[in-house]
C-alpha cells in the first residue's frame, strides 16, 4: 500500500467518517477505498468551515478533516483555516505538497511554512515511514491544550511510495485530562463565597469539555449568575433562572447590569480575550480565570486568582469545595438575583419585544429570528449565524438551552463562513434542525455551496436576510453612497437557490414568515437543503451597551 492509503487506515482508526475535499488529491480516493465519504464542495474555505462545524458539534472527540491540492488549493483554503484559529478548532487539514525535491521551490506554495501564523501546529511526511508518527502527532495536538487547527502536508511523492509492511501499527489518540491545583481551588472558591454580588463569565471550554451538567450544578449550589461569551453561547441554558444571556458585541441588559454591579468575575473555560466581541470585563473587581491553557492566563488581564485545568474536572473541584466549606445543600438565593434577573429581563423585553413581534414592511429580521424559534422545537435545534447584523441581531434574543445549540462566533468574522458551519453541523448531528441565518452579503461569498448540499443530502434550512444594502456601511463611505450606491447590492437569491437544486421561497410579509419555515423543514427532513429569502429593512438598532 502506499503513503495515502496508510493515511486513510489512520483515518478509519481515529473514527473518521467523511472527508471534506476539493478538487484534485490522491487522498480522496484513498480514503473511500477505506470506506470514508469524500464530500466535495464549491471552494476549499467551505470545505474547511464544514471541517470546523463538525469539530465544535461534537466537542472535538470527533475530528473534522479537510484534504486540499497542493498549491493553489492550499492557498485558497487558507481564509478558513485563519477563522478556525482565531476561534480556537480543533480540525485536521492534510494538504497535498510538491516532491521533496522541489520544497523551498520558488514559486510553490509550502504548507508547513504559510500556515505556521494560523495554526496551532504544522507537520511535514518526509518519509513514508513516519506517516504513523506524524498522525499520532497532529491528533494528539488536536486533544490537548489550546485547541486549534492543525496542518500535516503530504509531499506527492510521499503520497505514492510504497510503505514497508502489510499492517498499520497505529493506535488511536485518547484525550488526556488534568485538574487543577487543589489549593488554587480552595483559595478561588473562599474568595468566590464572600463576594457580594459574583458573577460567571462562561466560554467555549465548558462546551469542549461537555461540563454543561456541572456549570448547572455549580451556579444552583451557590446561587450565581452566569453570562456566556459569543463562542461559548448555549454551554449554560438561556431559559434557565441564573442565566444572564451571552455578552458580546451585542448584549442582553441583564448582561450589562450584572456586569456594571459585580465585585467578583470567574472567567471558567473562556480565554478572557479583549476583543469586540467579547464583552469586557469590569475594573476593580476581583478576577478569578479557569482554563486549560496556561497561555491564556495573564494575557489580556491579571486575575487575582486562577485555576488551571479541564473545565469539568474543575467544576467538579469547586462544587466538592463549596461543599466542604459550606455543606451539601449550598446556599439560597442570598442576594436575590433571580429576581433581578426577572425584573431585568422584563425590562428588556419591554424596549425590544415590539421588534420581535412588529408587522413593518419590509419586514424586520427581529420578526425573522421570533418567528424561527416558535417553529422549530429548539432544544433539538443547532443556529448559526453569519457576520455583521445577522450575528448582532441574533445573539441577544435566540435563547440556547442545550450544548451546541447555537454556533457563536466571531473573534475573526468573514462572511460566508455561517453555511459551512451548518454543513458540518448537520453531518455531525443528522438528527437534529440545522439553521443557517445569513445576510446578502454572506450569500454572495458563499452560496454555491448550497449546490453541495443538495448534490450531497444534507438538509439544512438557510435563511437569507435580503436588504438590498451592506447595513450601516454608508456611514463608512458616506460621499460613495451618495454618488455610486456603493452600499448597495442585488440580486434574486432564491432563483439562484432553485438553480442550485434547493427548495427555495421568498418572503416579503410578515404572515408569510411562518407557513414558509414550516415548509421549509418538510423539506429538510428528506435530507435536502431548503433556502428562504427574506425581504427585510435595513436595521441598524441593535442592543449594544460597550
Amino acid at each position: 500500500m502506499d503513503g495515502d492509503r496508510v493515511i486513510a487506515k489512520i483515518l478509519k482508526l481515529e473514527g473518521v467518517e467523511w472527508i471534506a475535499c476539493f478538487p484534485h488529491q490522491s487522498l480522496i480516493d484513498a480514503v473511500a477505498k477505506e470506506g470514508i465519504r469524500p464530500i466535495i464542495c464549491r471552494q476549499e474555505r467551505a470545505g474547511v468551515n464544514m471541517a470546523d462545524g463538525f469539530s465544535r458539534i461534537n466537542a472535538g472527540r470527533k475530528i473534522g478533516v479537510f484534504s486540499m491540492q497542493r498549491g493553489p488549493g492550499a492557498e485558497n483554503a487558507f481564509g478558513g483555516v485563519a477563522q478556525g484559529f482565531a476561534d480556537s478548532v480543533p480540525m485536521l487539514l492534510l494538504p497535498g505538497g510538491s516532491e521533496r525535491s522541489r520544497i523551498g521551490v520558488h514559486p510553490g506554495f509550502d504548507s508547513i511554512d504559510h500556515y505556521k501564523g494560523i495554526t496551532k501546529w504544522t507537520g511535514h511526511i518526509n518519509m513514508v515511514e513516519r506517516i504513523p508518527e506524524m498522525m499520532r502527532r497532529a491528533f494528539s495536538q488536536m486533544k490537548h491544550g489550546r485547541h486549534g487547527p492543525v496542518v500535516l502536508e503530504i509531499p506527492g511523492d510521499v503520497a505514492e511510495e510504497e510503505y514497508p509492511g502489510d499492517t498499520v501499527p497505529y493506535t488511536p489518540v485518547r484525550e488526556i485530562r488534568s485538574a487543577a491545583d487543589p489549593d488554587d481551588v480552595r483559595d478561588l472558591v473562599t474568595a468566590l463565597l464572600k463576594a457580594e454580588t459574583p458573577v460567571i463569565n462562561a466560554g467555549q471550554g465548558i462546551l469542549y469539555a461537555q461540563a454543561t451538567d456541572d456549570l448547572v450544578e455549580f451556579a444552583e449550589l451557590i446561587n450565581i449568575p452566569v453570562l456566556t461569551t459569543l463562542a461559548g453561547k448555549s454551554c449554560f441554558p438561556e431559559d434557565h433562572r441564573l442565566s444572564l444571556g451571552t455578552g458580546g458585541h451585542t448584549s442582553t441588559l441583564m448582561v450589562d447590569r450584572f456586569l456594571k454591579k459585580t465585585d467578583f468575575v470567574l472567567g471558567m473555560g473562556t480565554s478572557m480575550t479583549i476583543s469586540t466581541f467579547n464583552a469586557p470585563m469590569p475594573s476593580g473587581v476581583v478576577l478569578a480565570h479557569s482554563t486549560s491553557c496556561a497561555d491564556d492566563l495573564n494575557k489580556d488581564y491579571n486575575p487575582d486568582f486562577g485555576a488551571i485545568g479541564d473545565s469539568k474536572l474543575v467544576l467538579r473541584q469547586m462544587i466538592d469545595e463549596v461543599k466542604r466549606q459550606i455543606g451539601e445543600h449550598g446556599r439560597g438565593d442570598v442576594h436575590g438575583v433571580v429576581d433581578e434577573i426577572r425584573r431585568l429581563s422584563d425590562e428588556f423585553m419591554v424596549e425590544w419585544g415590539p421588534r420581535l413581534a412588529s408587522d413593518e414592511i419590509p419586514i424586520s429580521p427581529y420578526r425573522v429570528i421570533s418567528e424561527l424559534a416558535n417553529a422549530v422545537d429548539v432544544s433539538n435545534t443547532i443556529i448559526t449565524h453569519d457576520s455583521g447584523y445577522p450575528r448582532d441581531q441574533m445573539v441577544p434574543f435566540w435563547k440556547a438551552v442545550a450544548p451546541h445549540g447555537y454556533i457563536g462566533w466571531g473573534k475573526s468574522t468573514q462572511l460566508g463562513y455561517g453555511l459551512g458551519l451548518a454543513l458540518g453541523a448537520k453531518l455531525a448531528a443528522p438528527g437534529k434542525t440545522v439553521i443557517n441565518v445569513m445576510g446578502d452579503a454572506a450569500f454572495g461569498m458563499s452560496g454555491l455551496d448550497i449546490e453541495t448540499a443538495a448534490r450531497s443530502e444534507i438538509g439544512i434550512l438557510t435563511v437569507i436576510l435580503n436588504n438590498s444594502v451592506m447595513t450601516h456601511y454608508s456611514s463608512n463611505m458616506p460621499y460613495a453612497t451618495e454618488h455610486y450606491a456603493s452600499n448597495r447590492m442585488s440580486g434574486d437569491y432564491t432563483k439562484i437557490a432553485e438553480g442550485l437544486g434547493a427548495h427555495a421561497q421568498r418572503v416579503d410579509t410578515p404572515d408569510q414568515i411562518g407557513p414558509a419555515i414550516r415548509a421549509a423543514l418538510e423539506t429538510t427532513k428528506s435530507n435536502m437543503p431548503a433556502v428562504i429569502e427574506m425581504i427585510t429593512k435595513e436595521e441598524e438598532m441593535v442592543p449594544s451597551f460597550w
